[in-house]
């Protein structure tokens, strides 16, 4: 914590200094402060709400932005807007294919649109969604991709609304995830996880704070030329942006429908009492 606070201040003091600067007095502080804010961090960014919001927020400290390309229904329709955000605020972005999922993994969401079930993420039938493990992978290649140059953050925007039908998505998973990068790395490579705890809507009330426009984001399962507004991702999408108090100019095939069950603004009960450490607190010995 004291550690976050320093870095904090550090960087108001180089902004401070950077306005100190146009009256054109000294310039060797700000260099020095500069110096030491150096961007330490990958993220993991699919195109989606939450991982857009993430890439904005954090965005002093990332130095890479990976998406990964799975062979999902949805990744030709969400993976150029990862790009496209990337190259706005003028952050390196690759995307990594995994061409090999389809072929050994079991999950609607590689099995074409009319596989994807409609309805709320608490429907049980959801779970046809998952992609075993997926997270893991991804944080794996990350990470190695962070020890390769030097990083020593891995981003990813999973929060609690996941909790309910993906394990790799939860705390308890990404806090062993952490420790093992950290263990298997020189570097101590670990991961930056701030929205496990926190909901979808949540997330969208940041995003209204950085002003993000969602219409430049991808939720929807189907992968078809528009989110149909019906599949989980969808669903959750709408009652975030709502809840949120946002305008949703997304474009939906069915903008009107809704899902029986209502997803809660609040952390799952039974993972909320799980906490991931603090994104710098691993790396204060290196």
């Amino acid at each position: 914590m004291l550690e976050e606070d320093s870095a904090r201040s550090a960087r108001f003091v180089a902004f401070s200094v950077d306005a100190f600067l146009v009256s054109g007095k000294s310039v060797t502080f700000a260099l020095v402060l500069k110096e030491n804010m150096e961007k330490d961090g990958v993220i993991i960014v699919s195109g989606g709400m939450d991982s857009i919001t993430l890439l904005y927020e954090k965005l002093d400290d990332i130095a890479l932005g990976v998406s990964f390309d799975y062979g999902s229904n949805h990744n030709a329709k969400e993976i150029p807007l990862a790009a496209l955000h990337c190259e706005r605020l003028g952050i390196e972005h690759i995307v990594i294919p995994l061409d090999f999922f389809p072929q050994y993994f079991k999950s609607s969401l590689l099995e074409g649109a009319d596989a994807i079930p409609e309805g709320h993420y608490a429907e049980e039938n959801m779970k046809s969604t998952v992609v075993p493990f997926r997270n893991g992978i991804m944080l794996a290649i990350a990470c190695g991709i962070a020890e390769s140059r030097g990083l020593h953050r891995v981003y990813i925007a999973n929060h609690a609304g996941d909790h309910t039908i993906y394990p790799d998505c939860r705390a308890g998973f990404i806090d062993a995830m952490s420790k093992a990068m950290t263990s298997g790395t020189y570097e101590g490579v670990g991961i930056c996880a701030p929205y496990t705890n926190i909901s979808k809507t949540e997330i969208a009330r940041r995003g209204k704070a950085l002003g993000i426009d969602y219409s430049e984001t991808w939720s929807c399962y189907k992968g078809g030329d528009k989110q149909c507004g019906k599949c989980g991702t969808c669903v959750e999408r709408k009652e975030a942006l709502s809840n949120a108090g946002i305008a949703d100019t997304t474009e939906y095939e069915d903008s009107k429908f809704v899902a029986d069950e209502k997803s809660p603004d609040y952390p799952h009960a039974a993972y909320v009492v799980v906490r991931v450490q603090p994104c710098r607190q691993q790396y204060k010995d290196r």
